[in-house]
């Protein structure tokens, strides 16, 4: 009977070792979950983009303000945003995995909540794949990871293709504005940068130190990009980029090359980036086209 009980117990760990599933996640913080997580809070709009993706939809409990995308996130529980999170609002609904982002949550907050327990898991892709990686992660953290897979596999199947494309395009130098006032920009490690570069486009202040820098004017004008591009819902207002009709000696704006690219496309490190970059890349065309 004893040499029985032994058995039983050593198939137990093991089959208990096996379910168990161990991710490294953007602060190379490995987490364990004895089973696939089935409450789940997202604290940004792309964690809560990124856990659809992998088929986590059903098992997100709760998300963070502006997480409008799928539609059915909008009709979700919100926890606050990237200023100040609900901590007891977080913690009353129980969840077995809460997904973080480094750019946005505070850690101090979030060590609050892997204190008493709760598994706190966080993101931070800089890279196109690691958009796919944080899928694959998700996926096999809430039970599907074939899912996962599937579907990184297929978006990284699209970036090929688009890369492919573009490899051998003629380059165009790109200003990217991100804000007007006041004016601020990408660097090479921001994601739209890494997009302005597979589409053949060279980002005019891709070495400056801050992933999203404050630059004048001025700088602008000296760089004297090819075309400059920002972000709006209506393609026509080009309010915006108003600013630049005063320089009409530069490139972009003697060729007309004044673009607005779709922010929900661009915004947000998720599948819908890609998406954002064959939008991108057929604008490049086009200012190519002009020069």
């Amino acid at each position: 009977m004893a040499a029985l009980m032994m058995a039983l117990m050593l198939l137990a760990g093991r089959v208990s070792a096996q379910s168990e599933v161990c991710v490294n996640d953007a602060l190379d913080q490995q987490l364990c979950l004895a089973s696939p997580a089935e409450r789940v809070v997202s604290l940004s709009p792309g964690a809560t983009e990124l856990l659809f993706s992998a088929g986590a939809g059903d098992r997100v409990v709760a998300v963070s303000a502006w997480s409008d995308y799928p539609p059915e996130a909008e009709a979700l529980p919100q926890v606050g945003d990237s200023n100040r999170l609900d901590l007891e609002a977080i913690v009353a609904l129980q969840p077995d995995l809460v997904v973080a982002w480094i750019d946005g949550n505070s850690r101090a907050q979030l060590e609050k909540l892997s204190a008493i327990g709760i598994n706190v898991f966080w993101l931070a892709p800089r890279r196109f794949d690691d958009i796919a990686q944080a899928v694959e992660q998700l996926a096999r953290l809430t039970g599907q990871p074939e899912l996962g897979q599937q579907q990184a596999a297929e978006f990284r199947r699209g970036l090929s293709e688009l890369q492919s494309e573009f490899v051998d395009a003629r380059p165009i130098r790109v200003f990217f504005q991100i804000w007007d006032q006041p004016l601020m920009t990408v660097n090479r490690e921001e994601l739209i940068s890494k997009a302005i570069t597979l589409c053949g486009g060279v980002n005019v202040f891709a070495d400056l130190p801050r992933l999203v820098p404050r630059v004048s004017a001025e700088a602008v004008v000296m760089a004297n990009p090819d075309a400059i591009l920002t972000s709006g819902q209506d393609s026509s207002d080009l309010s915006g980029l108003a600013r630049w009709q005063q320089f009409p000696e530069l490139t972009a704006v003697k060729n007309d090359n004044l673009f607005i690219e779709p922010p929900s496309l661009l915004a947000r490190p998720t599948f819908r980036m890609l998406d954002g970059t064959r939008h991108l890349c057929r604008t490049l065309e086009r200012a190519r086209a002009s020069l």
